[in-house]
């Protein structure tokens, strides 16, 4: 006997031996005519594009770099002002305060149930 997932409900099912074979539809067989390449189309330069690159803004790489290159004692993950600083403090305080939760929770649960 032959089986096969039922889509519906998510269980074997018996089945013939060309559905068990060929599952979700599918059929074997030569497609009518074979896909496009994906690549086939030629590459264009974005000086012959135009108007179509009006997206692609100026390039910040280099200034990130000289920011994150500059040798002045911060670590690279306060090196962004005062966002960064804040996003720091604030996942300390929820580590910290997380890691207390997590401490009280477990002595509470360790102390013996008084009836």
């Amino acid at each position: 006997m032959y089986y096969k997932l039922s889509g519906f409900t998510q269980k074997l099912t018996g089945s013939a031996c060309t559905t068990a074979y060929n599952p979700q539809g599918l059929r074997v067989g030569v497609p009518a005519e074979s896909p496009t390449m994906t690549f086939a189309t030629p590459t264009k330069v974005v000086s012959e594009a135009g108007a179509m690159v009006e997206y692609m803004g100026s390039n910040r790489v280099p200034d990130l770099q000289r920011l994150f290159q500059t040798p002045d004692g911060l670590p690279v993950h306060l090196k962004g002002g005062v966002p960064d600083r804040l996003l720091y403090r604030t996942t300390m305080a929820l580590t910290i305060g997380g890691a207390l939760y997590c401490l009280v929770a477990l002595y509470i649960a360790a102390q013996p149930r008084k009836n």
